[in-house]
C-alpha cells in the first residue's frame, strides 16, 4: 500500500472544503483508507471503500467498527472495474469519488472510462486523481479539470463532472 502523502491530502480536502460536508463519497481503490476516512471526518455523510485484497478490506471493517463509524463508513471487498461495470441496484451515486489505484497496474484511463459509464456520478460530481508524475491518463471529454499539483513524483487532480 501507498497511502496519499499527508501534504497532497490536507490540500485535497482543502480543494474539497466547500463540498465534503454532506457528500456521498466512493474511495475506489481504498488501500490504507487514508483519503476515506479522512472524508468521513471532514463531515462527508457516506463513503464507500471498495478494496481488492479481502485481507486489507477486512483490516478497513475492523478499523471502521473501532472508530465507530459504521453508520456511514461501509467496505466491500470487490475488483473495482468489475464492480463499477455492474448495473447499481440500492447503491447511490456519489458526489466525490477519489481514484488512487495501484501505480504499477496502470488502471487510471481504463477507471475514468468505467466510471464515467457507470452512472454512478452523482450530476455535479468531483473526482481525485493521483498518479506517478509520468504516467499520462486519458479523461473523458466532458471531465474539466479543477486543480492540479505535483508533490515529488505524483501528480494529482480534481476534476470537475458537469
Amino acid at each position: 500500500m501507498r497511502p496519499t502523502p499527508d501534504r497532497v491530502r490536507e490540500t485535497l480536502f482543502n480543494w474539497l472544503a466547500p463540498v465534503i460536508e454532506g457528500a456521498r463519497c466512493l474511495d475506489l481503490f481504498a488501500g490504507s483508507g487514508a483519503l476515506g476516512f479522512e472524508a468521513a471526518s471532514r463531515g462527508a455523510d457516506s463513503v464507500l471503500m471498495i478494496e481488492q485484497q479481502p485481507s486489507v478490506a477486512n483490516h478497513l471493517r475492523q478499523t471502521v467498527a473501532e472508530l465507530g463509524a459504521a453508520d456511514n463508513i461501509h467496505v466491500l471487498s470487490a475488483d473495482a472495474l468489475v464492480w463499477m461495470r455492474q448495473t447499481p441496484s440500492v447503491t447511490p451515486t456519489f458526489d466525490v469519488v477519489f481514484l488512487d489505484p495501484p501505480y504499477q497496474a496502470d488502471l487510471l484511463s481504463a477507471v475514468c472510462v468505467a466510471l464515467e459509464s457507470s452512472a454512478r456520478l452523482s450530476a455535479k460530481a468531483w473526482v481525485y486523481l493521483e498518479s506517478p508524475i509520468d504516467t499520462e491518463v486519458t479523461l473523458p471529454r466532458t471531465w474539466t479539470e479543477f486543480r492540479s499539483q505535483t508533490a515529488g513524483q505524483v501528480r494529482y487532480h480534481l476534476l470537475k463532472i458537469p
